[in-house]
């Protein structure tokens, strides 16, 4: 469910024509809803109820200050991947003991500033950075808290590029070293094992993988816990899909997905940490764009557009699927036409659908990108020299521009030119 609905012939949302907000701040921009972002957390964190939890957003999917905010007033943890996004949590006011730190390519300075501004956990990835986090620590005279993440060799089911649970993905050590990694761990100084982390993908629409993964991390626990170590924490990762088309399949909701937790590590008595991100902003999300030139070609038509693929490389880094709809609802039985629907950028890859069903279009008019609210203005780029789309966050019947599109001056003045040229 989002809060992107037609009314009286026109797409809100919330409370706020998105007509209105074009008009206000230009095309493109990414749109955002307050209440959905708010629903979709409400769900994880309701799902783990009964649980010793934290539901902490991976802001990988998108970091906006403003998203993190309306989230950590919620209550959200962070799961961050880099320095900069450690930063960001920081800057909205998220506090160190919220923040996981996930990701396998952890450099000195980020764990430095990890440790030295707080931080819930390490993730860690591999046996050197395991011997990083203890020579950074044991040198800052600080404990790291830290769970290992295991590669539990299951195949999610998802698409190759976002595939992270497999044996050969670069994501994790093998679960069947764990327990000699472990014993490495619990000899370091300036290390506190807290726990195991386990993350097999993303935009996973089956929960069988999900059991196959949580019930090899319900085995390791009970090993390791035979071994000595207080495994106190589990973090099970996030990757629940949703849904980009409006047919009848659906990814399992995050109430099924809590009662498996329940079902297969319940039962240890662990805090259960979980990390969704593309299922809280994914449809909170869209992109809205106006349409440049209708134009007739060889056979088919191109409805040209002034977003492209720097603005939402999804369709054309993974063929992804976006319902693309008129922001003035089409008329009950209107004929629809076939679109290739293409940006302005100078690469055939800068394609979003072809031979796309539509109600007839022309220049002028405005669409929305549905679902687009993660890996969407996080993944943007200024290429072709485009500046970087805006993003706006609506609330009732407000909004607010909450990351301006820089212009032309302040994107070429960032280039300096050396002295002997």
């Amino acid at each position: 469910m989002d809060h992107f609905l037609y009314r009286d012939g026109e797409l809100y949302a919330e409370d706020v024509p998105v007509a209105d907000i074009a008009a206000a701040v230009g095309t493109p921009f990414y749109l955002y809803s307050t209440a959905t972002l708010q629903r979709h957390y409400q769900l994880f964190d309701d799902a783990l109820s009964g649980m010793e939890h934290m539901v902490c957003y991976a802001m990988k999917a998108a970091s906006n200050q403003a998203i993190l905010k309306t989230l950590a007033d919620l209550g959200a943890g962070m799961d961050v991947v880099s320095g900069g996004e450690y930063a960001r949590a920081k800057a909205a006011g998220v506090p160190g003991d919220r923040i996981v730190f996930s990701g396998v390519g952890k450099t000195r300075a980020e764990i430095r500033a990890a440790l030295e501004g707080g931080i819930r956990q390490f993730n860690v990835e591999s046996e050197p950075e395991l011997l990083v986090i203890s020579e950074i620590a044991a040198s800052l005279g600080k404990t790291a808290p830290i769970t290992i993440r295991v590669n539990p060799d299951v195949d999610a089911k998802t698409h190759a590029k976002i595939s992270t649970g497999k044996s050969e993905n670069k994501f994790g050590i093998p679960i069947s070293k764990a327990r000699a990694v472990y014993a490495e761990a619990a000899a370091l100084p300036g290390i506190d094992v807290i726990g195991i982390d386990v993350h097999i993908g993303s935009q996973l629409t089956d929960l069988e993988p999900y059991e196959l993964a949580y019930r090899k991390v319900a085995e390791l626990t009970e090993q390791l816990r035979a071994d000595g170590h207080n495994i106190r924490r589990l973090d099970l990762g996030g990757g629940l899909g949703i849904p980009y088309t409006r047919s009848n399949e659906a990814p399992p909701l995050p109430s099924d997905y809590g009662a498996l937790i329940k079902r297969t590590v319940g039962y240890l008595g662990c805090e259960i940490e979980i990390e969704p991100g593309r299922l809280i902003a994914g449809n909170a999300g869209i992109l809205v764009s106006r349409v440049i030139y209708v134009k007739q070609g060889e056979g088919r038509q191109f409805l040209i557009l002034d977003g492209a693929m720097n603005d939402l490389i999804r369709p054309a880094m993974y063929d992804a699927h976006h319902d693309i709809v008129p922001v003035v609802e089409p008329e009950a039985g209107v004929e629809q036409q076939a679109y290739d629907i293409v940006g302005p950028v100078c690469e055939t890859g800068d394609t979003f659908a072809k031979n796309r069903m539509m109600p007839p279009l022309q220049a002028g008019d405005l669409v929305a990108f549905r679902s687009a609210g993660a890996y969407g203005a996080v993944m943007a780029s200024e290429y072709n020299t485009r500046p970087l789309v805006p993003e706006v966050l609506a609330k009732g019947d407000q909004f607010a521009v909450i990351r301006q599109r820089p212009d032309f001056d302040e994107i070429i003045n960032r280039d300096t030119i050396p002295p002997w040229l």
